[in-house]
């Protein structure tokens, strides 16, 4: 394999939780640059269109450890957003005209600061969405009122449900964690969540178990509409069909199966232009837990911060971060191969 020739795999392996080793794998990789494929379309360098939406990572702290989280959160993770640095985002938020403020982990519910956190946004009339893992609203009887609350400030739930199926769920995801998700899905339905006749939003998140690209987005949706309703009188909105990013465990995961350069093809290969014109990262901004910027969650994970010369909320210049170059890399395939990929599903 290319990329491991001149180190053990056990070396390399343990050294990938490392953001410059991770880009390192990806510079290697025996595939066209990304960069020049955007200059081959003539969309390099890839500019934002607006700020529209705030991604705010609370933390990596998580009830689960999840074989494709890319941002490697556990039980373990001490990293949490402190309420200052919420602050620094709520003064930011205002300086802006963006419309959503979209609240990740780890398990963000696990910040002991997130309900002031959703109750201040929900008074800026912004549109929240809450990456919710499902499994922390039965976790503990501290989050039972968890749809309650989210209803109260009409958040919009996007949760992860890699199958339909038991067996499926928690080989990606861990052992009970479907039963725990179908208990959590019944409660938010019923407070409203999911219905038609209702203005409460529940969408579910497919991540392939593999180094596969996702299917059909919408074909997928039926199945799964058809088969959670069927099986256990559960309703939802929409299915965001998501592509696994090579990085963190789903990088790890790749080198041990000896997949990598097969994937790295496979997302080449599938490149789409139309994709690449609508990557969330042109309008979205993503804030981690201690409060540096980065054009999206991905990048934050590889250490790579925004190309500006304010690079943390303090020193926020909204200027500068309308005007400045997306920093891309090898990785940003898997948001450009097929139909696309971003964090409310495919793109093209």
């Amino acid at each position: 394999m290319t990329v491991l020739k001149h180190k053990s795999l056990a070396a390399q392996k343990h050294k990938l939780s490392e953001s410059k080793t991770q880009i390192q794998v990806l510079n290697n990789a025996n595939v066209k640059h990304f960069n020049d494929t955007l200059k081959s379309i003539d969309l390099f360098p890839l500019k934002p269109t607006k700020i529209d939406i705030f991604q705010i990572n609370l933390g990596k702290m998580c009830n689960q450890v999840c074989n494709h989280c890319h941002v490697d959160a556990g039980p373990d993770r001490k990293e949490i957003m402190t309420k200052e640095t919420m602050e620094l985002c709520l003064d930011a938020i205002d300086k802006t005209n963006c419309s959503t403020v979209d609240l990740t982990g780890g398990a963000p519910e696990m910040n002991p600061n997130f309900r002031w956190f959703v109750e201040e946004l929900s008074k800026k009339r912004k549109h929240i969405i809450v990456r919710c893992n499902l499994t922390i609203v039965v976790a503990n009887k501290k989050y039972n009122d968890l749809p309650e609350f989210f209803k109260k400030h009409k958040v919009e739930v996007v949760s992860s449900m890699p199958c339909y199926t038991e067996s499926n769920t928690d080989a990606q995801r861990g052992d009970g964690v479907f039963n725990d998700s179908v208990k959590a899905l019944q409660m938010l339905n019923k407070v409203g969540y999911g219905k038609d006749d209702s203005d409460l939003i529940l969408n579910l998140v497919y991540n392939p178990g593999g180094a596969s690209l996702p299917p059909s987005q919408a074909a997928l949706e039926l199945d799964y509409k058809k088969e959670l309703k069927e099986g256990f009188d559960i309703e939802f909105n929409s299915l965001f069909a998501i592509t696994n990013l090579p990085i963190s465990r789903f990088l790890e995961f790749l080198v041990a199966s000896e997949r990598y350069e097969d994937y790295m093809n496979l997302m080449v290969d599938s490149f789409n232009p139309d994709a690449a014109e609508n990557v969330m990262c042109r309008n979205t901004i993503s804030i981690s837990w201690d409060g540096f910027l980065y054009d999206c969650d991905f990048n934050q994970i590889l250490d790579l911060k925004v190309e500006t010369e304010g690079q943390h909320l303090s020193d926020l210049n909204i200027e500068e971060l309308e005007n400045r170059n997306i920093i891309v890399n090898n990785h940003c395939y898997g948001c450009t191969a097929g139909a696309g990929s971003s964090c409310a599903g495919t793109i093209a």
